[in-house]
């Protein structure tokens, strides 16, 4: 955790240290663009081929339970294990979020990881079934009513992810 919080540090150091490059032809100035700065965790990977938030979620409604598929995109964090940042979730859009976990339990976030990020690895649904949630209904103590209005299965978007880039 000690060598991820110092990586994360000296990248922030590093990238705070550049300077935009400007120059002037025919009296119009330009600002020449840089590669955005990332924190990267895992694997090494880039922003190349990125999907954005809103066309991953286009991909979630074919997905059935069971199946995934390699992917890579972008989304905002709306949330990270406040205990070790060992998941995150992401907003998709349309009020839906991805349950993001790491690899292997390989890798974690920053605790206070907040913006945009760029995750790789694989999308997959999962489904749980009536009987199950009605079970975890029952023993989270909830009335008879509450566990006999669940009637339908909940679908739940996941990722693994391999990497990880944090936008600075």
């Amino acid at each position: 955790m000690k060598k991820i919080l110092f990586i994360f540090c000296l990248v922030c150091l590093v990238t705070s240290c550049k300077e935009d490059k400007k120059e002037v032809a025919n009296d119009y100035e330009i600002e020449q663009t840089k590669d955005l700065a990332y924190a990267s965790f895992g694997m090494e990977i880039n922003d190349n081929d990125a999907l954005e938030s809103e066309s991953m979620a286009k991909h979630y409604k074919t997905i059935k339970a069971g199946d995934s598929i390699n992917s890579k995109f972008r989304g905002t964090i709306k949330e990270v294990c406040s205990k070790k940042g060992c998941w995150m979730t992401l907003d998709i859009g349309d009020e839906e979020e991805v349950m993001v976990r790491f690899k292997d339990y390989g890798f974690f976030m920053p605790l206070n990881a907040e913006g945009e990020v760029v995750i790789n690895g694989k999308a997959f649904v999962k489904e749980t079934s009536v009987e199950e949630l009605r079970h975890y209904a029952e023993d989270a103590g909830k009335s008879e009513e509450e566990i006999n209005a669940i009637t339908e299965p909940e679908r739940t978007l996941a990722f693994e992810a391999d990497g990880v880039l944090l936008k600075q």
